[in-house]
Formats: C-alpha cells, sequence, structure tokens
C-alpha cells in the first residue's frame, strides 16, 4: 500500500504541474480553448506513461486527478472563500492516501479482507488486508480511499444503499446545555471529560516536560533517537484522545438527531471564552464547537430543525417551572458557579418567585428547549 500511496502522489504533483502549464499556456496565447481541464490532464498523463507505471492500477491516477480537478473548480467557486490554490503534495506530511473504485472486499472464513485492484500488466502478487470489523452498511461499494496516519491505515468505504426515510419528529423537542465537563439534554447526559482521558492528558503533560528537559540540556536532542521515541509516543497519546472525543460527539449527536425534530443549542462565543487564561484549557477540551459543528451538518442531513439560542439569553437565571429571571439587585442576586448569595450550591437552583428548586442543568436545558420551541412557532428561520 505504501507503493500505491507514492505513485497517487506522483501522479497529482504531475497533474498539478501539467495544469499549471497548460493554464499559462492559455494565458500567454490569449486563448481560452487551451485552458485546463480535468479530461485533458488526465489523457495526457496517460498517453504519457511509462513502463513501470503499469505495474500500479489505473485507477490510482484517474481518482487523483479527479481530486485536482475539485480541488481547483473549488478555488474558483465564488461562494468557497476558504479554499486556497492547489498545492503540491509532500512526502514528509504525516497523513498520506489513495482512491480507488476497484477494490472490493472478500468474506473468507477468518474474517472480512480488503482485495485491492491488481493490474493485468503486473506480476506482483496482492495480498489481502483483513479488516478490523466487518462492513455496518449493505450495499454496492463505490469509493475507497485508504488513509496512512502515524504508521496506521484506515479504509473509508463509501457505500451506496438505499435512500432512507426521515423520521418524523415533529411533536419532540429537547435542548442541549453545553458545560466544561459534560453535555446534557432533555433525557440524558453525557461526560466529556471521562477518566481514561484525563490519564492520557497527565501522560501528555508528562512527555511534554521530558521533551522540554531535553532541550534546556542540549538544543541538539531533537535529533537524538530517545527524543524522537518520546515524541512518537506524545502523538500517539495526543491522536488517542481525538479519536475518544470524536467517537463521543459521533454517537451523543447521532442519537440527539434521531430521537428529535426540534433541537436547541447555545450560541457560544467560544473564541471569546477562551481568553480567559483559568478556563482556556478547560474549554478547549468541552468540544463545543466541534459538537456544534457536527450537530448542525447532520440536522441538515436528516431536515431536522436546528435553533441557535442567543448567546445573551440567561438560560440559567430563568426559572422553568414559573418564567422568573434573576437579576443581581434581587433577593438572592444572580445564579452563579458557587449558586446564589443565599444557597451556595452549584447544582441547585432555588427560585424566589414559585419556591421551586430544580437542578441547574436540568433548568437549563428546559430554558433553551423553551426558547427553541417559540422560535419555530414565531415562525423564525431554524439556523
Amino acid at each position: 500500500m505504501d507503493s500505491l500511496i507514492d505513485y497517487n502522489r506522483f501522479c497529482y504533483n504531475k497533474g498539478l504541474e501539467l495544469w499549471n502549464d497548460m493554464y499559462d499556456e492559455s494565458c500567454i496565447m490569449n486563448d481560452k480553448s487551451l485552458r485546463p481541464t480535468e479530461s485533458k490532464v488526465r489523457d495526457s498523463l496517460v498517453y504519457d506513461k511509462t513502463d513501470w507505471q503499469y505495474r500500479y492500477s489505473a485507477r490510482v491516477l484517474q481518482q487523483a486527478i479527479h481530486r485536482l480537478g475539485i480541488a481547483w473548480s473549488n478555488f474558483f467557486n465564488p461562494r468557497m472563500k476558504n479554499t486556497y490554490r492547489p498545492k503540491f503534495h509532500s512526502k514528509r506530511k504525516p497523513k498520506q492516501s489513495f482512491t480507488s473504485d476497484r477494490i472490493t472486499i472478500s468474506d473468507e472464513d477468518d474474517g472480512y479482507y480488503l482485495r485491492l485492484d491488481k493490474p493485468r500488466a503486473t506480476t506482483t502478487s496482492y495480498d489481502l488486508i483483513k479488516m478490523a470489523e466487518p462492513l455496518r452498511f449493505t450495499g454496492d461499494i463505490k469509493m475507497v480511499t485508504i488513509t496512512k496516519h502515524h504508521n496506521k491505515y484506515f479504509a473509508c468505504i463509501v457505500v451506496k444503499v438505499p435512500k432512507h426515510k426521515s423520521i418524523n419528529h415533529q411533536n419532540s423537542s429537547t435542548g442541549v446545555d453545553m458545560n466544561i465537563k459534560h453535555i446534557d439534554w432533555s433525557e440524558g447526559t453525557i461526560n466529556t471529560l471521562t477518566t481514561k482521558m484525563i490519564m492520557l492528558q497527565k501522560r501528555i503533560v508528562k512527555y511534554n516536560q521530558i521533551l522540554a528537559n531535553k532541550r534546556n540540556v542540549n538544543p541538539t536532542h531533537f535529533r537524538s533517537k530517545n527524543y524522537i521515541k518520546t515524541q512518537l509516543k506524545l502523538n500517539r497519546d495526543y491522536e488517542k484522545i481525538y479519536n475518544l472525543q470524536e467517537d463521543l460527539i459521533q454517537k451523543t449527536t447521532h442519537d440527539l438527531v434521531v430521537n428529535y425534530g426540534l433541537i436547541g443549542i447555545e450560541d457560544l462565543n467560544v473564541n471569546a471564552m477562551k481568553m480567559s487564561k483559568h478556563l482556556a484549557k478547560n474549554i478547549q477540551r468541552g468540544l463545543f464547537g466541534r459538537f456544534r459543528e457536527t450537530l448542525s451538518y447532520k440536522s441538515k442531513w436528516n431536515n431536522i430543525s436546528l435553533v441557535l439560542v442567543d448567546r445573551f439569553y440567561p438560560s440559567t437565571q430563568i426559572c422553568s417551572s414559573c418564567g422568573y429571571c434573576k437579576t443581581k439587585d434581587d433577593y438572592g442576586g444572580k445564579q452563579t458557579l458557587f449558586g446564589d448569595s443565599i444557597h451556595h450550591e452549584h447544582q441547585k437552583y432555588y427560585c424566589y418567585n414559585c419556591g421551586a428548586i430544580l437542578d441547574r442543568d436540568e433548568n437549563a436545558v428546559n430554558n433553551i428547549k423553551n426558547y427553541a420551541i417559540k422560535q419555530q412557532r414565531a415562525g423564525l428561520q431554524p439556523s
């Protein structure tokens, strides 16, 4: 697979070089008919193939040029303002990949295997690649992208499945309250800082201290084998934490989209919150931005109404039972992280209007839910 990854990078860079030459030639000759296209670049590279290239799958070259064409169309698209001009791929990047639409899956006695596309002109034997788990979906395999990241291989398989019917959740709604260590909604809560994450973060601190001490003793220590080994351990723990967080986000957002038709979530100014020197690291671990972004695109896919609650809406201060809102001049003062001025309890909300004693997080969730319902009834466009 490493040779296919190198061949994919070669085809992409060769195609980008040819694309630039064609574009420069069209500008010099002032002839738009000479402008490069995906088919022109692909046909030119196929025509100029050398003997060693026939040992590799032709689909790798075609998919590499196809991605190059998409990159150029995105660059010239005025609606996509954050795209950049395509650059040459480097072999020093930790993440390398190749794509093919001829890879199949075979069911053997001892598990499932990926079978790579073997060209007719080669005599090289292609071994089957054992999969860590069976395919989750049933259907035709359209595309397979194999990625190498930190000496590990991952396969992203695109499967064509029958179009599922969207579930009707018109009468179900919930609010999502984002906290530093947990996320709450109407019928559940999830811890975003698990024991395993805390253990990995302690190891990351330890590895960073070791690397810093090595650099202080000798600035050229980064060339030593021990330094490189420690750095690999550090990167591995960073990757583990990211995978744990991503798994948590994907599962939680999936449950919300499947079970609710109207979801309200706070529109937090995360960048401003990170300016606090006491909470910056904890807010970064809170997954506020990644969770909202994932929930947003999943809601669009499943036609779910997602309402962004105004960031100045006092969901913590309002009583969900009677609607009373605490202020600093009222009896008891405002609700803070340490409770109010009378009851110094973080997890309890005491309403001095109706006498209700509510859980702090459940009260905030209900207020966010009520806000989303009001916005929907008012006919405002959900975000």
